[in-house]
């Protein structure tokens, strides 16, 4: 029976040698073209290695997941075909198959970011929690705006970062000229502020340390290529 250091210790090594491996082969080798193909197999990856991860999988724990697959998927659609929601883009070949212009994989994608965001600030509450003492406990309102307030950002600080490199990489292009707008970081907030409020209320283990790993690795690996491609 493999007990969950020993899970979080082999995602924690995987997550390192497809990031390391993938930015080496995208800056320093000549199949820099086959290591971006192959970003969906690494997004799979990914999120198969949360689940794998995950202590306690409850019923709410899947909803959470189907709830950011399926409203990622529709605000992305909306977004592509109206421009309505975070500007003019369109998504390019690399991500693979698409729903209405838009790569299915996005859906995992937003899961991915959303439940690591959320893990992180829930660690960083409990630990101020703990260290205020029971004595000085906002109200459950306060908490609840402080959370979603601070994973939004977090989330939105993520896309940020992305946002360069996955152009240059060619996930998908900006229109007419390129430039990213604010707009999209505002929606960005908004739509992960609605998960994350679902994400706080849903009971379900809000412990998975991978998941904090994750995160920064993504981080990391994302502001490397920003740097240097």
């Amino acid at each position: 029976m493999i007990t969950n250091n020993q899970k979080q210790n082999i995602a924690l090594f995987l997550a390192l040698l497809f990031h390391v491996c993938g930015a080496i082969g995208i800056l320093f080798t000549p199949y820099r073209q086959w290591f971006i193909n192959n970003t969906p197999l690494n997004l799979l990856l990914m999120a198969g290695l949360i689940i794998f991860t995950q202590q306690h999988k409850p019923l709410s724990f899947w909803l959470f997941i189907l709830l950011c697959f399926v409203t990622g998927i529709a605000v992305e659609i909306v977004g592509v075909n109206t421009a309505y929601l975070f500007g003019n883009y369109s998504y390019g070949e690399i991500l693979g198959p698409k729903i209405y212009a838009v790569p299915w994989l996005i859906g995992i994608t937003w899961f991915t970011t959303i439940f690591c965001a959320g893990n992180i600030v829930h660690r960083l509450n409990e630990w101020v929690l703990k260290k205020f003492g029971s004595n000085v406990q906002p109200p459950v309102a306060v908490q609840l705006f402080s959370f979603v307030f601070d994973a939004a950002m977090l989330a939105t600080l993520f896309d940020w970062v992305l946002e360069p490199a996955a152009t240059k990489l060619g996930y998908w292009q900006w229109k007419p000229e390129g430039e990213i707008p604010l707009f999209n970081f505002l929606c960005w907030f908004m739509v992960s502020a609605v998960l994350l409020i679902v994400f706080r209320l849903l009971k379900f283990d809000k412990h998975n340390q991978f998941a904090v790993h994750l995160f920064i690795i993504q981080l990391l690996f994302f502001l490397v290529l920003q740097t240097f491609l």
